[in-house]
């Protein structure tokens, strides 16, 4: 009966009206064809916009025209070579292939099922997933993954484990118990939006911390609840071909090459501290602030150092590595499971590559930011329009600076003119730009997703990845918006200084 209920329910129909569709792959390539045909429309209606940063009038750019097609034919190895996702993919994944290879990745899946509880092992993953952002991309290429076979060893759907850390690192994207990366990159273009009203306001990183954190908490909360009450149950028992990992205790070879690896990470993290805590250290930037550190900005390559580092410490010291050629053949095994993800990347690159150059997706970012901040409304409702709006136009634009560099001039001011703060402004948008991440294709890593749901699962495809995820984007913008309006109502500051509140004349 549950199986019947399952195959008529919802979300059901979406994965299977969305795996209707044509390989990822021939769909990416479907979507770069319409991306030129309606750029051509688009430049036909003269459909332009004006950017509230720079002022600037906005045109489409046509790529059907002889410009566009000459960049379309020069560009198109490019836009394969230098799609971000790529580059990360590959050489995170040579590291990771040393570990997997040597042993060690399998040794610490089941150190990790034996010693860590089952009734909480979905909320560590999903928290760790959220944790995750501080360290930029390795939840996607790291953990994901890892969750999957962590879930697999337990017994459980390997897809729901993969869902679960997938929902921390890309939905909770914006939460975490400490500053990333984004927050210096989202505040200063908040300061130069507040500057448009006021000279002299300063947005700092620390903006949104108290609300992160507490956001931290809810959405490893929430992501738990999904899966455990609504994807596990959906997607039932595992019956595919992938085994999961043996479940026995470490033989004395194994702990022994533990032993090795923890050296080796304790010699390489003590390394790392010895680059950053003296004020003149090795991987100090030149103005001293450490989220400006190649250990952030450059954490795959220390990835692939870590990674790759522990993984032949343990395979010379359980015996599983006898030479150089072990080690090397072990990296090249771990990229021959990503030919079908390399295809897929090669459209998608193309398809994101057109979208940009056409402008279309800026000219609709402007256009629905107008529309919105025209509107007479209170500002709880004027907040949940943003947080809808944010969320919608993150279904066209994957880079969260960009689409902030676009809305920030809008709403900024005019929440300062309303009587609220810049910080409120940008904790609203970073709501709306993180509960969309995990169902939209425009996410620099959804291809890789696909690939990851396809190892133990050959038919999943777009329609898998939005219906097994559509419960967690839908329960995320109920829960974080109902946290945004208790903390509005109760007047609690955003972070260190940061009220809700803004004063003209302050």
């Amino acid at each position: 009966m549950l199986q019947k209920l399952r195959r008529f329910s919802f979300l059901g129909w979406v994965e299977k009206a969305g795996n209707k569709l044509p390989h990822p792959a021939t769909l990416f390539a479907l979507m770069a064809l319409l991306a030129i045909l309606f750029s051509w429309v688009a430049a036909l209606l003269d459909w332009k916009a004006i950017h509230p940063a720079t002022n600037e009038v906005i045109h489409p750019f046509n790529l059907l025209s002889k410009d566009g097609i000459h960049r379309i034919l020069e560009d198109m190895v490019t836009n394969f070579t230098s799609f971000a996702p790529l580059g990360i993919v590959l050489v995170a994944m040579l590291g990771i292939g040393i570990a997997e290879s040597s042993g060690l990745i399998g040794a610490l899946i089941r150190l990790l099922v034996m010693k860590s509880p089952k009734r909480i092992i979905t909320f560590v993953l999903v928290l760790a997933g959220v944790l995750s952002n501080t360290a930029s991309d390795i939840g996607y290429v790291l953990l994901i993954p890892l969750a999957g076979a962590i879930f697999h060893s337990f017994g459980r759907h390997p897809i729901a484990g993969m869902a679960a850390a997938f929902a921390g690192v890309s939905g909770g994207f914006s939460a975490n118990l400490l500053l990333g990366t984004i927050d210096p990159l989202l505040a200063g273009l908040s300061t130069e939006a507040a500057h448009i009203i006021d000279a002299d306001y300063q947005v700092l990183p620390t903006a949104n911390y108290y609300f992160m954190v507490i956001s931290t908490i809810m959405i490893a909360g929430i992501g738990t609840w999904v899966t455990e009450r609504m994807v596990v149950p959906r997607l039932g028992a595992y019956k595919g071909e992938v085994e999961a990992e043996a479940i026995q205790r470490l033989a004395p070879n194994e702990r022994r090459g533990l032993k090795f690896a923890l050296l080796f990470m304790a010699v390489f993290t003590g390394l790392i501290l010895i680059g950053i805590i003296p004020e003149n250290g090795l991987l100090r930037p030149e103005d001293g602030n450490l989220l400006h550190s190649p250990v952030l900005h450059a954490i795959i390559a220390f990835l692939f150092l870590g990674a790759g580092g522990m993984g032949v410490a343990y395979g010379f010291g359980c015996g599983a590595y006898k030479n150089d050629a072990d080690v090397m053949n072990g990296m090249g095994d771990s990229l021959k499971g990503l030919a079908g993800y390399m295809v897929l990347v090669f459209f998608a690159a193309q398809f994101v590559a057109y979208f940009k150059w056409s402008n279309l997706g800026v000219i609709l970012a402007v256009q629905g930011a107008d529309v919105l901040a025209t509107s007479q409304i209170g500002p709880i409702p004027l907040m949940i329009l943003f947080i809808l709006l944010a969320a919608s136009i993150n279904m066209l634009m994957g880079s969260a600076s960009a689409k902030w560099a676009i809305l920030a001039p809008v709403f900024i001011p005019m929440f300062m003119l309303l009587g609220y703060s810049p910080e409120l402004s940008q904790a609203i948008y970073r709501i709306g730009d993180s509960v969309t991440n995990i169902v939209s294709p425009m996410m620099s890593f959804f291809a890789l997703i696909i690939a990851y749901f396809q190892k133990y699962d050959r038919g999943a495809g777009i329609g898998t990845i939005i219906a097994t995820m559509l419960p967690y984007s839908i329960a995320f913008f109920i829960g974080w918006t109902i946290l945004l309006i208790i903390w509005f109502s109760l007047g609690i500051p955003l972070g260190p200084g940061a009220g809700l509140f803004y004063e003209m004349g302050n």
